[in-house]
């Protein structure tokens, strides 16, 4: 067997040490509320951090730092030379929280891992029935076809069969749809008919203990002092939500919050000349885009979508919702990532030639629409009203007569995965640096299923392109094939692309140990109050 084996004393990228005082508690100033905690249910970027990161963990985590795959709970790994096994040892001794209800009478185990793939892969496993909204990440990954068993070797090993090579199978297994549940904690549930419970109290091995959430008000966490990498250095984590960018700016500069998310540009600028406050920054693994739902007439012309794209004044657009904090969009993902189309152009600014296009689709004098975006801001729309507004103002110009929909970001989620929208502001955070992060979750036709796919877009060519892209390893293959990918995702236009931002957080002064990761996920395990 080809051997992947690293040393059990290497932690996870958020390992801390012992040895600091624990006597603080740390605010955060979040923009909205979780959909849940049961992770494996949603897909949007703020209930991952609020359920994955601080509650959970999982087999391997993606260190950015060193752009490579570590251990976490699973301490070493063998990949077999076919590539079709893959064998987990775990790491012995990892308590999972506890609660008024429940006192887990195990540690971690390899029956821990088979519950959590089977619940999402096995049809007939109860709670796989009982989660009628289903697993979005698993299955626009495909993962019930390309895993074909979640073995128990031992007590402390587990075994993944899979039916063909995949590369960016290990890197998958980072993302916070992977975290690893008890299955004691739910065999209990089941057996006390409290499944609800499961999304309403969670139970994880993570660095903090869910303790509280009150809907659009806060989440309070506690830390694990069990917790494998070492006990936090604050004792509460608190995440208050406050869906107005300027009040958490205001929070934060008043010391009400510690760490304010998603920022305005311009309280970004206040921020840099006060004494009290930090400016923390990190190029984002992102995109911001409005999609086009390909299954709404006249959305499904290309023509019509081409059209939509030319009338767009986007170096507008950025300029003025993103305030030099971000370079606009041409493809799917970032320019700096591998197998980037740079030989891909952008549509051009051209009224006359956006007319034609309708004209020759059948709509000389346009049609109507809706713009579905959210009430408030975030990194990847930073000001959602005015956002709307430019687009409404710029399709109008081509006769397109676009009504604007304010919908609250869960609603807006749960409907946009429906596809009840006509043109979506949204956007798309990868996990590791892959590109397939963007394309499978976005473009692939089990994505459209799965709801991710915010384009309802399903052609068999694109399909098979980004298919074939993850079964090698050959990084110059799979940039050919996804180099086809992004020009056919162009051609197509499939989203108006809008912005890859600059990942902004504003922190107080006193605050040290805190890093912006590219993919939006939040580490406050060594987060330090001095």
């Amino acid at each position: 067997m080809r051997r992947h084996v690293l040393a059990a004393a290497l932690l996870v990228p958020f390992a801390l040490a012992a040895n600091v005082v624990h006597a603080k508690a740390l605010t955060v100033c979040t923009e909205a509320s979780p959909e849940g905690f049961d992770v494996v249910r949603y897909n949007s970027l703020t209930t991952t951090n609020a359920s994955a990161d601080p509650v959970f963990n999982r087999l391997v985590e993606f260190d950015a730092g060193k752009a490579a795959v570590v251990p976490s709970l699973a301490e070493r790994w063998e990949i077999s030379p076919d590539g079709l096994t893959y064998t987990f040892t775990l790491r012995k001794n990892v308590a999972f929280h506890a609660n008024a209800d429940f006192k887990p009478t195990r540690p971690l185990g390899a029956d821990d891992v088979v519950f959590t793939f089977e619940r999402m892969l096995d049809t007939n496993q109860p709670w796989h029935k009982l989660t009628p909204s289903g697993f979005p990440h698993a299955q626009s990954l495909s993962l019930g076809k390309l895993i074909k068993s979640v073995q128990k070797v031992d007590a402390q090993t587990v075994r993944f069969t899979l039916s063909e090579p995949e590369a960016t199978f290990l890197s998958t297994l980072t993302m916070g749809f992977a975290s690893i549940y008890s299955a004691e904690y739910a065999a209990q549930l089941l057996a006390s008919n409290k499944t609800d419970q499961l999304n309403a109290r969670p139970i994880g091995t993570g660095p903090f203990a869910f303790r509280r959430y009150q809907k659009d008000s806060l989440v309070r966490f506690d830390a694990n002092p069990a917790y494998f990498g070492g006990k936090p250095s604050i004792d509460t984590l608190i995440y208050a939500i406050v869906p107005d960018a300027a009040v958490r700016a205001q929070k934060v500069k008043a010391g009400e919050c510690q760490i304010a998310l998603s920022p305005k540009p311009l309280d970004v600028k206040a921020a840099r000349g006060e004494k009290s406050l930090k400016v923390v920054e990190a190029p984002a693994f992102m995109t911001a885009f409005v999609a086009i739902n390909a299954q709404h007439k006249p959305l499904d012309d290309k023509r019509v979508r081409q059209a939509l794209n030319l009338a767009f004044d986007k170096s507008s657009y950025v300029n003025n919702v993103f305030e030099g904090t971000a370079t606009p969009a041409v493809n799917p993902y970032p320019p700096n990532t591998w197998s980037y189309a740079k030989r891909v152009a952008d549509y051009p600014l051209d009224i006359v030639r956006a007319k034609k296009m309708l004209a020759d689709a059948g709509f000389p004098n346009g049609f109507e629409t809706t713009i579905w975006t959210r009430p408030t801001g975030s990194l990847l729309n930073p000001n959602p009203r005015v956002g709307a507004e430019m687009l409404q103002n710029d399709l109008a110009k081509i006769g397109v007569r676009a009504s604007i929909r304010t919908i609250e970001w869960g609603e807006l989620i749960r409907r946009g995965k429906a596809g009840e929208h006509d043109l979506l502001f949204m956007g798309w955070s990868g996990d590791n640096g892959d590109p397939d992060n963007f394309l499978t979750p976005q473009f692939s036709c089990a994505a459209v299923t799965s709801g991710t796919n915010f384009a309802r877009f399903c052609d068999t060519g694109l399909d098979k392109l980004i298919a074939d892209g993850k079964r090698t390893s050959d990084v110059a293959t799979r940039t050919t094939r996804y180099e086809a990918a992004q020009k056919m995702i162009k051609d197509d236009a499939l989203w108006i692309p809008l912005a890859h931002p600059t990942a902004v957080v504003i922190t107080r002064a006193n605050i040290t140990g805190y890093a912006v990761s590219p993919f939006g996920r939040q580490n406050f395990a060594g987060v330090q109050v001095k």
